[in-house]
Order: structure tokens, then C-alpha cells, then sequence
């Protein structure tokens, strides 16, 4: 009988495969793709092909193997798309999918910036087809977009407005800066763009809208493909909520992040909530303790909107698709990285000391995942993952990198330092962490790298005597601290690695060991700087609270690497039922110890006799010695650990990254605004390490009165809930003033200013009533 040939199929490590649901997955090749199904081959077609790729979502959903969800997701589409495929196929077959050619309907023929020069040449007079010879179009796509002719009323985009309000210029040809002045005069602006602008890489966008309250014509811009971001249209008003949270762009603006995004990501396609809308929401939720985007359900759209200068917010869904959106181009590393260099650049005094601690996020989902971490505030190993994060002498983070499977510290190191080679340069710099980096191996690495090391030691040590301990007092970084050290130096790895152990004596005299490279520094700045750790422990515990830090954005996963290895589930199944045979073995042998010592000797003197009484108890006895035995012999055989793509009979997953690092790396930029708003109010409130962030969330929730001027945005908040309050926030909407912010996608310069609070009781009291000694009769 002949036998079944092996089917020719790659490596899985050579493929990439995206988990359609836990029977089914689409796998990957060089120009192929394959619906795998328990296991086996079911489609095949090339990556080109349209319809086999039509019928292979309309097969899925059919044959019941997937639902619509699961296969719009796997193959970036909608569900909609998938149920129209559907549709088609039911109706006419195969040859019912074959897209009709020709150009899909709502997508833009003609990007922005020469969307732009078409409305300015217009506006000078010249025809439709002068118009399209000079730009290389056809007629018919000019007349589509800007009419028949000028004096015609245009449905579509007004431009006839746009034409009334511009000023031609003499020459024929337009430069980019006469466009944008157009755009501004016709939108009643008259600042000068490139100056005003808030970023110099993205120009103003265009709206014609001309009122705020009202973008339906911007909305219907974006249903046909033309506009990629609404503009930013304020209206005056008295007492809106939340206005105080605009005293945080100045700081949000200067951190980098719309203009690197807008650098990495481009445009997010034709709409009305574009990338910077999407971002500039995400940041003012951050502020404003929006925790999760269902919590937006909670606001008013409408109020919410105001502040970004649009009619309404954005909705949920919205907000979910334009992140999803996002995660498609893989640039959250990147991002976080040209962040991260930028803030460098700015912060560089404080990177003399970097802290580097794991945060371990534990799962609850339903979600069988393989990634295990020990929690710590929970005492036990769970179903969790590891981001690493990196923050400056001050406590403010740096950098964040997902991080591995494996959440051990010492693994995740040279990872760590090569990203941190990249920020800082050639410049010598110190890693803090705790004992979960213990590893002189490690260590000895590090300084050859280039870098010093401040940790906890690990272990056992000698007990120093408390007569050798001295007494250190000075004043670090505007405070007293006062500890009891000893000095000294230790070696490892058998005297090869020499560092330096500066040993602390608590009040109840517990003795702290800190282990370091660092000969320059004094025994007790090395002790403030390694206790000065908890700063990390503590914006770890204020971005959970706060933050909402350990939340999942979404339940999406991603396939395993299969060249990770993993301990084997074999073993652990072992290890389970040797435990369970050793806890029986134990059992009896305490029921075989307890008949012993119970045993009458008058009527069994002897052992034989013993163990004939009880030969039952005996026989059990050795069967559970002899399965413990085989059992521990079928574990020598097998491996500890194993790589995933030998676990053939199992499909291993892990939740999606990308999303998840996008909004904690919004969450970090609204964190370091904070400090940045800290470090302005530090000279102006006495208790702003106490109380510095307290009072910027009564400021971000405080209304205000929004000004809308020719070149301004003035907004007027109102008193704080103190006076001693209301004056610093006045301080620092004076300090904010002179930054001459820019508010982002607009010509508008923001000027801030605080209501003085209101004064209570008279400061010279009028003259009182003389006292008689008349009786006043009570009322009847």
C-alpha cells in the first residue's frame, strides 16, 4: 500500500501567521497565503489574487469554522466587507467577487497640498483645463471638484467663498506661502502661517466652516476623501468645562510628540478625527482622568469638543478604529524612542542617573496565554506581562520597552543598556536597580560597556559590627538625610570584579548592603541615590491610580514566536502527578506508622507476623513507592524547556503589544507635562512636592471663559478653591504667556489668565449699630 507523501510546507519559523481564532490561522509566505484548520491546509492562493482572498473570508464564515469578527480582523478588513462578500457570492459565485476596476468611490484623486494649489488657482481665474494641463490631471477631475466655472454655486466645497475672499496675486505662479495666506484669508484670518503655525512640518488645515458650533461641511469633506484632519474652529463662551486643561499644551506641544508622530505615522487617511485630533484627545483624556475611551460615554461630547476646537469629541468606536489604525503601522517603538532622544536633548543634566525596573501588568482575561510573571504585590506567579521602564534622576520616565516573554530583569539587561547606549551617547552613565538584576556576570558586562551600576546586594554576607558604623549628615537635593554607614570593598567571580559596598545601619538594626562601581561619589550620595529608588516604585503606584497604567486597551492577540522556548507542559503535568503520588505515598506511610507503633507485641511479637496482619496495608504501601519511581523516571527523560513550534498539537498566543505601548507612551507624555507644569509652580507654592499635582487636577477640571480673537485664544479660568492657590495657578498662566504657544493645527496663540478670587468679608467694616438698654419684645 502506497503512503501519504508529506505535504511540502515551510518551517514555522520561516512563516508569520496570524491566529484567526484558536482552530484557524492564516498563514504567511513570500507572496502566499494559507488557511490553515486544526492543523491542516484548507486554501491556498497567492497574495495577489483578490477573489481567492474574497472566497477565502466567504469560506471561513460559511463553513463555520470562524465568525465575521474573527476573519475582518485576521484579514484587515471590515465587517461589513466580509458580509458584502458574501452577499456577492451568494448571488453570483466567483465571478461575482471580482472587484469592478476603476477608482474606489470616496477615495481622494489628488492629495492635499495640491488640493490646495487647484482652490488658489481657481481663485486667480484660470480654467478648468489650464488648470489640468499644469497639474498633469484630466478636465474631468478638476470640474468634479471645483464646478463648471467660478460663478457657478457649488455644492460640494464652496469655493466660490473661498474665491470672493482670497487676494490674487500678480503672478501666475503661486508659492506654498500664498496658498496658506489664501486659505487663512478666506477662513478670516489675517496671521502670517508659517510664523503661527504650530509646528513648521505640517501647514494650517483648511475648513470651511465658518461657524464653530457647525462642521457639518468639514464632516461631508471627509465622507468624500478630501480633508485628513479637522481644523481647529473655537467659539467664545462663559464657563467651560474643563477649559484648565489647555494650560498643559504648552508642555504637550514641546514634548515632541505631534510632530514626531505626525513624521512617523503621516496621515491616518481621509477624516474628520485625523492624527493629531486623535492624539490631542488621547492626551486630554489622560489629564483630565478619562481612564479607559468608554469612559467618554460619561462627558458631554459636545463640552469635550470645545476644547479641541471641533463641534463634538470623538465616539468610542471612533476612537477605537483611529487607534487600531495607528497600531497598523508598528511605529510605537520608534516613537517612544525619538521621544525619549528629544527629552535627552532637553533633560540632559538629570540622565547622569537612570532607575530601570520591570512592571509587571497581570492578566484577567479568558484568554489562555503563556506568558507567566511573579506579581509581587500579589505574592504569587500569574498570567501576566512585563513592560520595562527607564526614568531619569528625578522619577520622570524616560523610556518604556515591551518587554520579552521572560520577565527576568538579568535577561532583559542588554536589551536595556544597548537602548540606553542609543539616547545618552558615549556619555557614562549609572543603572539603578533592584536585586532582581543580581548577576556579577552582569555586572562585570556593564562596566566594560561603558556604564556604572547602583544596586541592592543579593544573598547572604558578613554582619558588620555596629561600633564600625559612622554617622553621615548632608543636605542632597534640598533635603537633610542623616544614616549610619560603613565602607567598604568586596570582590566576586573569584576576586576577578572588585566593586564597592556601602553598608547602612537601620533603627531596628537591620543592615541594607548597596553594591557599586562608583569610587567618586561619598558613601552616603550613594546610599540617598540608591533609597531614592522608591521615586520609580511610587510613579509606578501614581500611574495605576491614576493612570489607569495597568488596564488592557483591547483583548486582540498575536502569535507566539516559535522559536521561544517555554518549560515544557509535559514536565509540569509530571511534576503535578508526582506530587499528587508522593502526597498519597505520604498518607500511607503514616497509616503504615501508625499501625506500628499500635501494635499489640503480646499477640505479633515478631515483625513477619506484623507485616502479615497488615499485608494490605502493605501491598498499597509498595504500589505507591513504585509509581512514584516510574514516575520520576519518565521525568528524566523529558526536557525542561521546549520551543513552541514543537507543541504542534497546540496553538500558542499572546496578547497584542502595539496598542497597548501607543497609549502607555500617551500616558508618559502626560505624566512628564505634569512635571514640566511642577517645575514652573515650584518657585511660586511652598508645598509643591506634596501638593504640586493635587493642584494641577483642580486646575485641569477648573472652567473657564474661552476669548476667541484675530490671532488669539484667550481662556480665563476660574478661582481655585483657595487663594493661595489661585495665585500660583496666576503665576503660571504668566510664565505659560510667554512660551507663545501655538494651538496645534491652528494660527491662534494661546493666552492664559486665572479670574482673581473673590474677597471675603469687608477689610474695614462700617460703624455698628449703638447698643440701648431696651428690651426688644419677642415676636408674637
Amino acid at each position: 500500500m502506497s503512503t501519504q507523501g508529506a505535504l511540502a510546507l515551510p518551517l514555522p519559523g520561516a512563516s508569520n501567521s496570524v491566529v484567526i481564532n484558536a482552530r484557524c490561522s492564516l498563514r504567511i509566505e513570500t507572496g502566499q497565503r494559507v488557511i490553515v484548520v486544526n492543523g491542516l491546509p484548507v486554501h491556498h492562493y497567492r497574495a495577489e489574487d483578490a477573489v481567492a482572498e474574497a472566497y477565502a473570508m466567504v469560506f471561513l464564515v460559511d463553513s463555520g469554522f470562524a465568525q465575521q469578527t474573527d476573519v475582518a480582523r485576521a484579514f484587515g478588513r471590515s465587517v461589513r466587507t466580509v458580509r458584502r462578500h458574501q452577499g456577492r457570492y451568494a448571488q453570483g459565485g466567483m465571478t461575482a467577487l471580482g472587484r469592478e476596476e476603476g477608482w474606489r468611490r470616496g477615495r481622494r484623486r489628488i492629495d492635499g497640498k495640491r488640493l490646495r494649489s487647484i482652490e488658489t488657482l481657481k481663485s486667480q481665474g484660470m480654467s478648468n483645463r489650464a488648470i489640468a494641463h499644469r497639474l498633469g490631471v484630466s478636465e474631468k477631475a478638476i470640474r468634479k471638484l471645483v464646478g463648471p466655472s467660478p460663478s457657478t454655486e457649488s455644492t460640494q466645497l464652496g469655493f466660490a467663498g473661498m474665491a470672493s475672499a482670497a487676494t490674487a496675486p500678480s503672478s501666475v505662479e503661486a508659492t506654498s506661502a500664498d496658498t496658506d495666506r489664501a486659505l487663512l484669508l478666506a477662513n478670516g484670518d489675517t496671521g502670517d502661517p508659517i510664523s503661527a503655525a504650530s509646528d513648521d512640518d505640517e501647514p494650517v488645515p483648511m475648513s470651511l466652516d465658518h461657524d464653530a458650533s457647525d462642521r457639518s461641511f468639514d464632516r461631508q469633506l471627509a465622507y468624500l476623501g478630501l480633508l485628513d484632519d479637522a481644523a481647529p474652529l473655537f467659539r467664545a463662551g462663559a464657563a467651560v468645562p474643563g477649559a484648565g486643561v489647555l494650560c498643559a499644551l504648552p508642555c504637550l506641544v514641546a514634548s515632541g510628540l505631534l510632530r514626531i508622530s505626525h513624521r512617523l505615522y503621516g496621515d491616518v487617511g481621509p477624516a474628520f478625527y485625523g492624527l493629531r485630533t486623535t492624539l490631542l484627545t488621547l492626551l486630554l483624556m489622560a489629564l483630565l482622568r478619562i481612564k479607559r475611551p468608554e469612559h467618554l460615554k460619561e462627558r458631554d461630547p459636545a463640552a469635550f469638543g470645545r476644547l479641541l476646537g471641533l463641534d463634538r469629541a470623538p465616539e468610542v468606536k471612533t476612537l477605537r478604529r483611529r487607534l487600531s489604525r495607528l497600531a497598523a503601522h508598528h511605529c510605537a517603538e520608534q516613537l517612544g524612542a525619538e521621544l525619549a532622544r528629544l527629552r535627552v536633548d532637553q533633560r540632559g543634566h538629570l540622565m547622569g542617573f537612570l532607575y530601570v525596573d520591570g512592571h509587571v501588568r497581570a492578566y484577567h482575561g479568558q484568554r489562555t496565554i503563556t506568558s507567566r510573571a511573579y506579581v509581587a504585590r500579589r505574592h504569587l506567579a500569574m498570567p501576566a506581562s512585563t513592560d520595562y521602564w527607564i526614568n531619569d534622576r528625578s522619577g520622570d520616565p524616560l523610556l518604556l520597552i515591551t518587554g520579552e516573554i521572560d520577565a527576568a530583569l538579568t535577561k532583559a539587561f542588554p536589551r536595556l543598556l544597548r537602548e540606553v547606549r542609543n539616547l545618552v551617547g558615549e556619555r557614562r552613565v549609572t543603572i539603578v536597580f533592584d536585586r532582581g538584576g543580581w548577576s556579577p556576570k552582569l555586572f562585570a558586562a556593564m562596566i566594560a560597556d561603558g556604564f556604572d551600576l547602583l544596586t541592592y546586594r543579593k544573598g547572604h554576607c558578613r554582619r558588620i559590627h555596629e561600633q564600625r558604623f559612622i554617622r553621615r549628615r548632608a543636605r542632597l537635593d534640598g533635603c537633610w538625610v542623616d544614616y549610619l554607614l560603613h565602607d567598604h570593598s568586596v570582590r566576586f567571580l573569584a576576586g576577578k570584579l572588585r566593586l564597592r559596598q556601602v553598608t547602612r545601619l537601620c533603627d531596628n538594626g537591620h543592615q541594607t548592603q548597596v553594591i557599586t562601581s562608583r569610587y567618586d561619589l561619598r558613601d552616603i550620595e550613594v546610599a540617598y541615590r540608591m533609597f531614592d529608588r522608591w521615586r520609580q516604585e511610587n510613579f509606578f503606584k501614581y500611574m495605576r491610580e491614576e493612570f489607569l497604567l495597568d488596564a488592557l486597551v483591547d483583548y486582540r492577540i498575536e502569535p507566539e514566536d516559535p522559536t521561544r522556548s517555554i518549560p515544557n507542559p509535559e514536565r509540569r503535568a509530571l511534576d503535578k502527578e508526582i506530587g499528587t503520588a508522593r502526597a498519597d505515598l505520604a498518607k500511607l506511610e503514616r497509616e503504615y506508622g501508625v499501625a506500628a507503633v499500635d501494635n499489640t507485641e503480646h499477640r505479633r511479637p515478631t515483625m513477619r507476623g506484623f507485616k502479615i496482619a497488615h499485608r494490605r496495608l502493605g501491598k498499597r504501601l509498595r504500589t505507591a513507592r513504585a509509581r512514584v519511581g516510574r514516575l520520576i523516571e519518565r521525568r528524566r527523560d523529558v526536557a525542561k524547556r521546549v520551543e513552541i513550534r514543537d507543541l504542534s498539537e497546540r496553538t500558542m498566543v499572546k496578547l497584542a503589544t502595539e496598542r497597548k505601548h501607543l497609549t502607555d507612551i500617551i500616558k508618559m507624555v502626560a505624566y512628564q507635562a505634569e512635571s514640566d507644569l511642577i517645575a514652573l509652580l515650584r518657585p511660586h507654592y511652598a508645598r509643591v512636592d506634596q501638593e504640586g499635582r493635587t493642584l494641577l487636577h483642580e486646575l485641569f477640571a477648573a472652567a473657564g471663559d474661552i476669548r476667541v480673537g484675530e490671532s488669539e485664544l484667550h481662556v480665563t479660568l476660574a478661582p481655585l478653591s483657595s487663594p493661595h492657590r489661585t495665585h500660583a495657578a496666576q503665576a503660571l498662566c504668566q510664565l505659560l504667556d510667554q512660551t507663545a504657544t501655538i494651538f496645534p493645527g491652528s494660527a491662534l496663540r494661546m493666552r492664559f489668565s486665572v479670574r482673581p478670587p473673590p474677597r471675603i468679608g469687608l477689610a474695614f467694616p462700617g460703624p455698628q449699630p449703638q447698643r440701648t438698654n431696651a428690651t426688644v419684645a419677642p415676636a408674637p
